[in-house]
């Protein structure tokens, strides 16, 4: 993952609500949610959560689906996974590592 593409989806996950949208389609997992599903779970006004489904697809961080009339939305898994890598890539000083090494490395 190139640093443009991290600063892009940190930017897009540096919002309240985006975020909370980016976790429930993580929970919500491969099958994914409705807008509708989304709004009314969350809170959100259809039209609010319009823009910022629209700002995390542009950042690469979810994925939408037609499915007959409804739209699906999902956490693009392998995105979220490659901006995890890129951020944790040298939490070891520098060496590869498994979650159980940074763990134990962890100087903070």
């Amino acid at each position: 993952m190139d640093q443009a593409s991290v600063v892009k989806s940190l930017a897009a996950l540096a919002q309240p609500i985006r975020l909370e949208v980016f976790r429930a389609l993580v929970v919500a997992g491969p099958r994914g949610m409705t807008p509708s599903t989304m709004a009314e779970g969350l809170g959100i006004s259809a039209s609010s959560l319009s823009f910022h489904l629209k700002e995390l697809a542009n950042a690469g961080l979810i994925t939408q689906e037609r499915s007959s009339r409804n739209l699906i939305y999902r956490a693009a898994f392998d995105h979220m996974n490659a901006l995890l890598g890129y951020l944790t890539e040298n939490c070891c000083q520098g060496a590869g590592c498994t979650a159980d090494s940074a763990a134990a490395n962890c100087r903070c």
